[in-house]
């Protein structure tokens, strides 16, 4: 019986394991396609041998680091995306596309030469291929005294594993509609899972591959917004590889996935090609087309999926966080991340937490890094000192996620998401630090569930959420590009409590999660003196 076992070979699953493996404790991913990578699919173009991206395309060195470390330390390149020229808007039918006023849309957004497989392929190549079970999907989690027991259904045969811990890295209301747990999960936590959107499960997306990139010959990025009555396709992009010769467009539809279903896939090819032909004259007709519709993915899209958001997903429900089942059942993946939900960065803040309670890293940092002894006090002044040290970056980091949300065209709660961003990757940057660092807890004491080293954990943030909220504020007063936006350019009394309460919320989340690092360290220390 392994003692650990992953359900879901997407981003997540798969940086768990690679974790698990790099730190030799014995696991078993479970997927239900007959590949990995979950959300990450790219396929080959017939006409220039480019691999397109039909799912996440880009990545953010800014403000995702845990995306952007993996892919240095997998020795992978990457490019920036292309935004150089015209940026087009066509708002009706009949007239031509007008050049719009921006210069930069994508935020410093990079993508992975050879595509994003890439990450998947380079992860995989770590682990055993004996630990990887392709084709089964998850039927049911029971509770057996001191193991979970899963069901699987593969080949048209009913599998049986056990195991000591069950991550389940999929979707939640995947997990909610299709899986049964005895016993069964208490109704709160049923109604947060189906509360959780799955991201990009109501989406489909087109990269179509041509001989040439005559849109840059032209002096146009690739980028155009299209608005009018019959749009097809509202956003497209330049998706040529790093070089150029490679050539592609890309976009995301507008059409709701249920009308999606009703058009036969020539009616659905003329539709996009008329609409690139639109913004891109005659050129654009000629092209190679590679769909995907995500909401035709059993795996991806559950219903309560079918029906797009009204808005921006919120994720990071803290009842998907909680351990289950006394430790022995967890959620992961990108929707249950505290930050960065529903990007690459989410799935690999949602492995890292399961990572630490799982297997806590005794000791990452080098001695060198510690002013004395490696004992309790040395290692709560080195955070300390951390914390301090990265609170003068914290403006620049909101200054770097409000600049994404302008681009990508947000025009409401600016501040608040661009805030709540930039609180939770410190947040999440922290927990790792918090995790390396080689506290003594042989002695530590535990009083009701909290380590006595919490509170000395927790000093160095009294004063950091008002600090920034200040700075934040001043210089949206100074913003030329807030100015169209008074609710932003000078937030009232209402939306600035609506802040307060949402960074409030990411403060508890942080320091529930801080304490279980401790509890955790504690627990590692306590097994060891056990078989020692």
């Amino acid at each position: 019986m392994p003692d650990i076992i992953i359900v879901g070979g997407g981003l997540c699953g798969l940086a768990l394991a690679r974790s698990l493996q790099e730190r030799g404790l014995d696991f078993t991913l479970y997927e239900a396609r007959e590949r990995l990578g979950g959300r990450i699919f790219s396929e080959r173009c017939q006409r220039n041998n480019l691999a397109v991206d039909l799912g996440p395309t880009w990545f953010w060195p800014d403000t995702q680091p845990r995306v952007t470390r993996l892919i240095s330390d997998l020795g992978l390149d990457t490019f920036a995306q292309h935004d150089q020229g015209d940026i087009l808007r066509l708002n009706t039918v009949d007239e031509k596309p007008e050049v719009m006023a921006l210069t930069d849309i994508h935020g410093g957004a990079r993508r992975v030469i050879g595509g994003m497989e890439h990450l998947v392929t380079a992860i995989t190549a770590q682990l055993p291929v004996d630990r990887l079970h392709l084709g089964h999907t998850l039927l049911s989690v029971e509770e057996d005294d001191d193991h979970v027991m899963l069901s699987f259904r593969h080949n048209g045969k009913i599998v049986q594993v056990s195991a000591r811990h069950a991550i389940l890295a999929v979707p939640p209301r995947l997990l909610e509609e299709h899986v049964r747990f005895d016993p069964p999960l208490n109704a709160s936590l049923r109604e947060a899972m189906r509360a959780t959107h799955t991201w990009m499960a109501d989406q489909a997306k087109v990269v179509v591959a041509y001989d040439q990139a005559f849109w840059r010959k032209s002096g146009r990025s690739g980028n155009a917004f299209v608005t009018h009555e019959q749009v097809v396709l509202p956003e497209i992009f330049d998706a040529c590889d790093a070089t150029g010769e490679q050539a592609a467009l890309g976009a995301f539809f507008s059409l709701p996935p249920a009308f999606r279903a009703t058009i036969p896939p020539a009616t659905m090819a003329l539709l996009i090609s008329s609409q690139l032909v639109q913004v891109f004259d005659l050129p654009a007709e000629d092209g190679e087309q590679h769909v995907h519709d995500w909401a035709q993915e059993a795996y991806t899209c559950s219903t309560l999926d079918r029906t797009p958001p009204s808005m921006h997903p919120e994720y990071g429900n803290p009842k998907l966080r909680l351990p289950l089942w006394e430790n022995k059942l967890f959620f992961g993946g990108s929707e249950t991340a505290g930050y960065g939900g529903g990007y690459l960065e989410g799935a690999l803040e949602s492995a890292a937490r399961l990572q630490r309670i799982l297997a806590p890293d005794p000791v990452s940092l080098s001695p060198e890094a510690l002013t004395g002894p490696a004992d309790n006090t040395a290692c709560i002044a080195l955070f300390g000192t951390w914390v301090t040290a990265q609170q003068p970056d914290l403006l620049a980091t909101y200054r770097r996620h409000l600049n994404q949300y302008l681009a990508r065209q947000h025009k409401e709660q600016l501040t608040q998401r661009a805030l709540l961003d930039t609180i939770e990757q410190f947040y999440s940057e922290a927990l790792r630090q918090l995790s390396e660092l080689p506290f003594d807890t042989s002695s530590t004491g535990i009083h009701k569930g909290r380590s006595d080293l919490t509170l000395e954990v927790h000093a160095p943030f009294a004063t950091v959420h008002q600090t920034l909220i200040r700075e934040a504020l001043a210089f949206n007063r100074s913003s030329c590009a807030l100015s169209n936006f008074p609710e932003e350019h000078a937030p009232g009394k209402e939306y600035l409590s609506t802040i307060a309460r949402d960074l409030a919320a990411a403060w508890r989340e942080f320091a529930l999660s801080s304490n279980a690092v401790l509890l955790a360290k504690a627990a590692t220390v306590s097994e060891s003196q056990r078989t020692h």
